[in-house]
């Protein structure tokens, strides 16, 4: 196509360009250079695999193996686009089974970055050393003959500033990180991994025999009780793993791990196979959690479908579909949980709260009620679970004007409190209710004089992530001004502190999970409001007494009270329902007595 002066309009990118955008599409950020480094490092048959990073990887990236390594031709020859020891033909394409085969990786990384890449073969003399800057061969050296692959990967972006200005903070691209080599180890458990970050030691993943044994390498332990095994298979497939006992579900979707053929990958015809292999064992409101290792015959599954590999095909995706919803159907009826089907729900109804927080429990006291309301019963604790004790257990009162006259008739299977309001009559959900009453009480501090701390008698050590423990690292300040005193304890730990003012008992793992969970989102947030609201339902909610508790009359009567002064909002912060009414006229016409 020619333009009116008669030159052409089309022409041919030059080749750095072309390999720029290439990387673009492969490398969108740290991870995505630790994650292509450490699959190749899984290639080439590597038992050990230690990954060092500086300043979120925008310092440095170190990928270290004890693989086959490569000679001197090979070496150079691997940066070149789509040069690759995995393929010869297209036919191959249907049977992938590397981690990586379409000869991007190494080019992709060399054109935004500065590399050094030492390498030498078991049976080499010498090895070879390769110095490149925007993917040009600077230097070609010899280097000792240590069997494997090491490359440094430094001033990644340097050539792309427009791509560098979306690279995130330090914390929050070392969180990436971790995500990879933490997937990188669930998928391969027999392989030793180390990660460093600024020379500290962060994730250290000595190989095991099981699937099972590294989950709990990488999720606390806890996590991996909860959990019952899945395991099934059928011609051509089968899947493996552990998913969580509904009894134990929360609000939460960490993890949801899926790796088919040890490629990490989301997938949503699995992850609804999952969602409906639970069916009426998850309560409203809850997520499943599972690590689940899916082996399919290579020819079956398409893997060349996205440029980082992160999604897949099947050939059969509704013959999957089966074999994971039966699985996880079979998996959960021969859980614990599954005494009786019909009895799962009034179980979880009475063992945890309500909108899909964690249990009330630990050594036995009284919960926090608002000044002059009647105190809750006193509770045991519960076997393996904690509970926060407060220093000081007083709390501001606000004023409350009852509209109504309120009188308690009962409470119906300990969850429902059935009062009289007014003329109405009123069945109400006493855990929505109160977290009602709470959140309207924190975002009034929240707006007016900011939240008031208050400090633990003891406090409470949780154990986090590396991902979870960067989120918090970043995040740790804002937190703090809603109440929340944190400490640093250990590599991965934190200790609480304090709390909001004003809060019961909380568990202080579930409420830390429910928190980081929430401020996982702040980056998509479009503003502080938005930001802080979620946060303040999580607290609420882990505040509010628990459906399950008993209640007395007087207590009752008070709970209602403050939900009316709190304008009788009809939803919980999360949206659940709190109340269902019938005015005495509706009564009289349901017996009849109209017109009587």
């Amino acid at each position: 196509m020619l333009t009116a002066d008669g030159h052409a309009k089309i022409h041919v990118l030059s080749g750095d360009v072309v390999g720029r955008i290439a990387a673009g599409e492969v490398i969108e950020r740290p991870a995505a250079v630790v994650k292509e480094l450490v699959e190749n490092s899984l290639d080439a048959g590597s038992r050990s695999i230690v990954v060092d990073v500086k300043d979120g990887g925008l310092g440095l990236i170190r990928v270290t193996d004890d693989g086959e390594g490569m000679n001197r031709s090979d070496a150079v020859r691997a940066f070149e686009r789509h040069a690759t020891s995995k393929l010869r033909s297209d036919e191959d394409l249907w049977s992938i089974r590397t981690m990586g085969f379409r000869g991007e990786a190494l080019p992709s990384i060399g054109a935004v970055s500065k590399v050094r890449l030492t390498t030498s073969t078991r049976e080499a003399s010498v090895g070879t050393e390769l110095h490149l800057t925007a993917g040009s061969i600077k230097k070609t050296l010899d280097a000792a003959p240590v069997a494997g692959t090491r490359i440094d990967v430094t001033e990644l972006f340097f050539n792309q500033p427009a791509r560098k200005k979306f690279v995130k903070s330090i914390p929050t691209e070392f969180s990436h990180i971790t995500r990879a080599v933490q997937q990188a180890a669930l998928a391969w458990p027999a392989v030793h991994l180390r990660l460093t970050h600024n020379g500290q030691e962060i994730l250290h993943y000595p190989a095991v025999a099981s699937d099972r044994d590294r989950i709990a390498q990488v999720y606390p332990r806890t996590f991996v009780d909860q959990c019952v095994t899945v395991e099934s298979a059928q011609p051509g497939a089968r899947v493996g793993g552990v998913t969580l006992d509904p009894v134990q579900a929360t609000s939460s979707r960490v993890p949801q791990d899926l790796f088919v053929n040890r490629r990490p990958v989301r997938q949503a015809a699995v992850f609804h196979a999952v969602a409906e292999g639970y069916g009426a064992f998850l309560p409203k409101g809850r997520h499943p959690r599972f690590v689940l290792f899916l082996d399919i015959d290579p020819d079956r599954v398409d893997v060349n479908v996205h440029p980082t590999k992160r999604e897949i095909r099947f050939a059969d995706s509704e013959s999957i579909h089966q074999l994971v919803r039966r699985a996880v159907r079979q998996a959960l009826g021969g859980s614990k949980s599954d005494h009786a089907v019909s009895g799962i729900l009034a179980r979880r109804e009475e063992s945890v709260p309500d909108a899909g927080r964690a249990r009330s429990s630990g050594d036995a006291m009284i919960q926090v009620q608002p000044t002059g309301m009647a105190p809750m019963r006193v509770t045991g604790p519960r076997e393996g679970e904690a509970q926060l004790a407060f220093a000081s257990e007083a709390t501001e009162p606000y004023v409350r004007v009852p509209a109504r006259e309120v009188v308690a008739l009962g409470q119906l299977n300990r969850t429902f409190l059935i009062v009289q309001v007014g003329g109405d009559l009123a069945v109400i959900d006493q855990h929505t209710a109160h977290e009602r009453v709470l959140f309207e009480r924190l975002v009034r501090a929240w707006t007016t004089r900011g939240i008031q701390a208050q400090p633990l008698l003891i406090p409470e050590p949780v154990e986090l992530s590396p991902p979870q423990a960067a989120l918090l690292e970043r995040y740790r300040g804002d937190l703090e001004k809603l109440g929340l005193e944190l400490e640093s304890f250990g590599a991965s730990a934190v200790l609480i502190r304090s709390v909001p003012h004003g809060l019961g008992s909380l568990d202080a793992r579930a409420l830390l999970q429910d928190l980081l969970d929430d401020v996982g989102q702040w980056e998509q947030a479009p503003d502080l409001d938005r930001k802080v609201r979620p946060v303040l339902a999580s607290l609420a909610c882990h505040g509010a007494v628990r459906a399950g508790r008993e209640m007395e009359l007087p207590e009752i009567t008070r709970l209602v009270e403050d939900w009316l002064a709190e304008g009788a909002v009809t939803t919980c912060p999360h949206g659940r329902r709190t109340s269902f009414r019938l005015s005495a006229d509706e009564l009289e016409k349901m017996f009849g007595r109209t017109g009587w």
